[in-house]
């Protein structure tokens, strides 16, 4: 599905942790057919029923021909690591998961950052959750980007709010939603840890490479900027 408002010609391709819920609050403010509420008051759940976010489907998207059509990207490590700040630590989402909680699965329920990456592909088949946020990049987007007016990076949600207000005639602020309360950094966890990222994000940060450099490439590093 895509998400559409079409009173604007607005196409939008969701990618999740990467402000998406920031994004959808904009666009239902915008969309005659959806909320009549401001974005900052809307809620995640809100913004999430009226628009769900789905995957790339190129026939659905290419004859879109006269709409803006873009999407948000994340830096992938920064992505991954906001799945255990944001999902695992801040919302404690697997204390929820019903096969941990009827032991069908002996997994921690608030594992480490080290734990929680170095078995991701355990935690992945157990909850759905985290399967959805950790989903690959293209999935949502597709594989190529000319398919897109334009991409934007998180770090650029000023940019797409002028876009918008621009497009549409509007005023346009994106909200600010899913803020973790802290940060965590590549050289928080341990070197096994940084290895087992470094092989699992190779394809995307060979995916998003028009948009964010890959850390790795440059050899061990202990930050994320």
């Amino acid at each position: 599905m895509v998400i559409r408002v079409d009173s604007h010609r607005l196409a939008y391709m969701a990618v999740p942790k990467a402000a998406c819920s920031s994004v959808k609050a904009a666009l239902a403010v915008l969309d005659p057919l959806q909320s009549q509420q401001s974005a900052e008051d809307l809620g995640q759940k809100q913004v999430h029923a009226i628009y769900p976010t789905m995957r790339f489907r190129k026939h659905r998207w290419d004859y879109l021909e006269n709409h803006f059509k873009f999407t948000v990207v994340r830096d992938p490590l920064k992505r991954l690591l906001a799945v255990y700040t944001n999902r695992v630590e801040g919302l404690e989402i697997l204390t929820h998961c019903r096969k941990i909680r009827r032991g069908r699965v002996h997994l921690p329920t608030e594992p480490d950052p080290d734990y929680f990456f170095q078995n991701l592909s355990a935690y992945v088949a157990t909850s759905s959750d985290i399967k959805h946020h950790t989903l690959p990049t293209a999935l949502f987007t597709g594989t190529d980007w000319s398919a897109f007016t334009k991409v934007y990076r998180t770090g650029e949600m000023q940019q797409l709010g002028d876009a918008l207000s621009n497009h549409t005639g509007r005023d346009v602020a994106i909200p600010h939603f899913n803020s973790s309360d802290r940060r965590l950094d590549l050289g928080d966890l341990a070197p096994q840890t940084q290895r087992v990222l470094e092989v699992l994000l190779e394809d995307e940060y060979a995916h998003l490479a028009p948009y964010y450099d890959n850390p790795f490439d440059r050899g061990r590093v202990h930050a994320v900027a």
